[in-house]
C-alpha cells in the first residue's frame, strides 16, 4: 500500500469511549439538539451537566425529558456555575458562535456545531478567537464518525480494496426546507449546510485537495431558496476522480432517490448508503456493502456494522474530543485548525463557481 493519508487514520477515529466522560454544558435547544446531540449523549452515558438558551422553556422541556438538572438562560451564567473540566457543546447558529465562544473560560474545551462560520473569513476569525483565549476547540463535522464510515475507514486502512482512485459522494433527494427555516435566508445554503459534511469528510480521508471545480445553482421554481444543487470536483496530485454531487429538489417519489459514499479501488469498492437523508428525517435503510476483484462471482455482500448517523456520530465526535483531552486519543482530527482547511475548499467551491469554467477555443 502506499503512503496516502488513508492509510493511516488517526486513533480518534475507532469510535472507542473516553475513560472518564466529563460534564457536558449545551448551548443551545434547537432541533439539532433534541434530534441528535441529547439521544447520543443519552445512548453513550455522557452526563449532561447543564443546557442554555435564551427561550428558557425551550431548554427546560428538553431538561425535564432527558434529566438534565441545570437550566440556564445566559451563557456567563452556566459558565460561573459550571465545573472546571466541562466540556461546552455549542450548538448555535454560526452568527452567535463569537458571541458565545468569547464568554467561555480561557483554557476550556469546546464542540462548535458545523460549518465553522458561514465563509472562510467568519472561519477564519472564529480560529483566532479560540487560539487567543487557549481553548481546545473541536468541529462537529459528524458524519467522520458515523458507524458505516468508521467501518469502511478500517477496510481501506486496512488495504480491503487497495489503492484509492475513486472517491465519490451522491445525494438526490428531496429535502423538506420547510424543517429549517433558519437557514431560508442564508446566501450560500446548499455547500454550507450540506455538502460541507462531504468536503469534509474527503479531507478526513484524502487530505487537503491541490485545487477545486464546482457548480452551486438555485432551484427557478423555488426563488425563495438559495443553491439547493451542488457538483464539486476536487483535484489531487495523484491519480484519483474526487466528485460531490447534490440535487436536493428531486421531488418525484422515492424510486430513483440516491444517498451515498462510494470509494473504488484497484482490489474492490466499498459503498455506504446514508439512509439518513432519504426521507428525511424518517430516514430509510443505512448499509455498507464491499465488492472484491478476486470475488467477483459473490458480488456485493454486506458490511456488518452497529448504528447510523444520527445519532451515533455525535458520539464519535464529542467522544474524539474527551478522548484527546484524557491523552486517550493522540490526536483531535477535527480541531479548529483542521476543519478551517475544510471551510477554505468551501470558499474555494464558491468561487470556481463565480468564475465559471474553461471557455472552449473558437474554431
Amino acid at each position: 500500500m502506499s503512503g496516502y493519508p488513508e492509510t493511516s487514520p488517526a486513533d480518534a477515529y475507532d469510535l472507542a469511549p473516553p475513560r472518564v466522560p466529563r460534564p457536558i454544558v449545551i448551548l443551545g435547544a434547537g432541533g439539532i439538539v433534541r434530534d441528535a446531540h441529547l439521544p447520543a449523549y443519552r445512548k453513550a452515558g455522557f452526563p449532561v451537566w447543564g443546557i442554555v438558551n435564551r427561550t428558557v422553556a425551550r431548554a427546560q422541556a428538553l431538561a425535564d425529558e432527558y434529566g438534565i438538572p441545570r437550566v440556564f438562560g445566559a451563557v456567563a451564567d452556566a459558565v460561573r456555575a459550571a465545573p472546571a473540566d466541562a466540556v461546552y457543546d455549542l450548538a448555535l447558529m454560526p452568527e452567535q458562535y463569537e458571541e458565545a465562544l468569547a464568554q467561555l473560560p480561557d483554557g476550556a474545551a469546546v464542540l462548535i456545531q458545523k460549518p465553522l462560520g458561514q465563509n472562510l473569513r467568519d472561519g477564519l476569525a472564529l480560529r483566532e478567537l479560540c487560539h487567543r483565549k487557549g481553548l481546545v476547540a473541536a468541529v462537529n463535522t459528524q458524519l467522520r464518525f458515523a458507524p458505516y464510515i468508521a467501518e469502511a475507514r478500517r477496510l481501506i486502512a486496512a488495504g480491503a480494496i487497495g489503492e484509492l482512485h475513486d472517491f465519490e459522494v451522491r445525494v438526490s433527494v428531496d429535502t423538506p426546507w420547510h424543517l429549517f427555516p433558519n437557514v431560508l435566508g442564508l446566501e450560500r445554503l446548499e455547500i454550507n449546510s450540506h455538502s460541507v459534511h462531504y468536503i469534509d469528510l474527503i479531507r478526513s480521508f484524502l487530505g487537503d485537495p491541490a485545487s477545486v471545480s464546482a457548480v452551486t445553482v438555485r432551484n427557478p421554481g423555488r426563488p425563495e431558496i438559495a443553491n439547493t444543487r451542488s457538483l464539486i470536483v476536487l483535484h489531487y496530485d495523484r491519480p484519483i476522480r474526487v466528485t460531490v454531487s447534490t440535487n436536493h429538489d428531486h421531488s418525484y417519489g422515492s424510486a430513483y432517490e440516491e444517498s451515498f459514499v462510494k470509494w473504488e479501488g484497484t482490489r474492490g469498492s466499498i459503498r455506504a448508503q446514508m439512509g439518513l437523508l432519504l426521507d428525511y428525517p424518517r430516514g430509510g435503510t443505512d448499509a455498507l456493502q464491499i465488492a472484491l476483484r478476486e470475488d467477483s462471482g459473490r458480488g456485493w455482500r454486506d458490511v456488518p456494522f452497529e448504528g447510523s448517523w444520527f445519532p451515533d456520530a455525535f458520539v464519535g465526535s464529542m467522544g474524539a474530543l474527551q478522548r484527546y483531552l484524557e491523552g486517550s486519543a493522540s490526536s483531535l482530527p477535527t480541531a479548529v485548525d483542521d476543519v478551517i482547511r475544510t471551510m477554505a475548499v468551501v470558499d474555494a467551491a464558491h468561487d470556481a463557481h463565480d468564475r465559471g469554467g474553461v471557455v472552449p477555443a473558437a474554431t
